[in-house]
């Protein structure tokens, strides 16, 4: 039997690789914004970047949608796009954006926490240990201090927790996805919930904020608009499309993967851009994606012969 990879496993591992430098060059396109604009502006605009470029997918496909559906999608729209986009611009205005991509990678172990507590999903001893491992692992992140040595726990750099309440926003998202929408695609879940809630983003940006001003007014608006704009559509849109493509075209836990991806991408341009990292963050950096890839290791099946 041949061991040539098929023409289907090459395309979903550029599929992955795109992906993780997509998602993982967010964090750097966020600090590029957050030198012009403030993280409301800049959380805002994404969000009517990314919902603006999706308009020819979701407009169509409004009309057939039921009540109960159309509430369903302003939560989605809420917890899996419009607040998160909100609290990593807030976050990494005291975190470095490498940091911040690591501390991503515990979504999925959120999506198992969520799960089990109001989803009735069951925690496995695996899912356990893998939380338990990330979360000494973010705490090993927070407690980090300059010239190698810890502080004490009344040290934390509380911006972190910015991070993992948008963990926690995905964690209830995607168990809302699973468990209520059965008849919708994933891509028209994606465009239809940011549709949802691109009024609110587009009248906070514009009446809210200085966001019209600093664009005729502050020198670079417009290269960080640029950034932005590429964040929101890209990293947000065509990005959550090709992970549905992804997770169709190859199975959800090989799209899951990208996790383990994201933060290195992440890493790669923050130490690019001059950020430091120290001893300390390595050793926390490892923790979270051991305990990531613990949680979420499926158990072998034995096969008999």
């Amino acid at each position: 039997m041949s061991n040539q990879p098929t023409e289907s496993s090459v395309r979903n591992w550029i599929y992955l690789i795109i992906l993780a430098l997509v998602w993982g060059s967010s964090f750097i396109l966020i600090k590029r914004g957050l030198d012009v604009f403030s993280p409301g502006e800049l959380g805002a605009f994404r969000i009517v970047a990314a919902a603006t470029f999706l308009l020819p997918l979701s407009l169509p496909r409004v009309r057939f949608l039921k009540s109960v559906q159309v509430q369903n999608l302003i939560i989605v729209g809420l917890v899996g796009s419009f607040i998160p986009a909100f609290l990593f611009a807030k976050a990494q205005t005291q975190l470095s954006s490498s940091l911040t991509g690591v501390l991503n990678a515990l979504t999925p172990l959120f999506v198992v926490l969520v799960g089990a507590l109001f989803f009735s999903s069951k925690i496995t001893r695996r899912n356990a240990l893998g939380l338990l491992i990330a979360f000494l692992g973010v705490l090993i992140l927070v407690t980090v201090r300059e010239g190698g040595g810890f502080g004490a726990l009344s040290d934390i750099n509380a911006y972190a927790f910015f991070v993992i309440l948008a963990c926690t926003c995905y964690g209830f998202n995607l168990n809302i996805i699973k468990f209520r929408f059965v008849e919708l695609k994933p891509i028209e879940i994606t465009a239809i919930s940011l549709l949802m809630v691109l009024p609110v983003a587009l009248i906070y940006l514009m009446a809210g904020t200085q966001f019209s001003y600093k664009l005729v007014s502050v020198p670079g608006a417009w290269q960080a608009l640029g950034y932005v704009a590429l964040l929101g559509i890209l990293g947000t849109a065509l990005a959550l499309i090709l992970f549905n493509m992804l997770v169709k075209t190859a199975s959800p836990v090989f799209a899951s993967s990208v996790t383990y991806l994201i933060p290195i991408v992440a890493i790669l341009w923050g130490v690019w851009d001059g950020e430091v990292l120290l001893w300390g963050h390595y050793v926390g950096i490892a923790a979270v994606i051991l305990g990531v890839w613990i949680g979420n290791r499926k158990k072998r099946i034995r096969k008999i012969s």
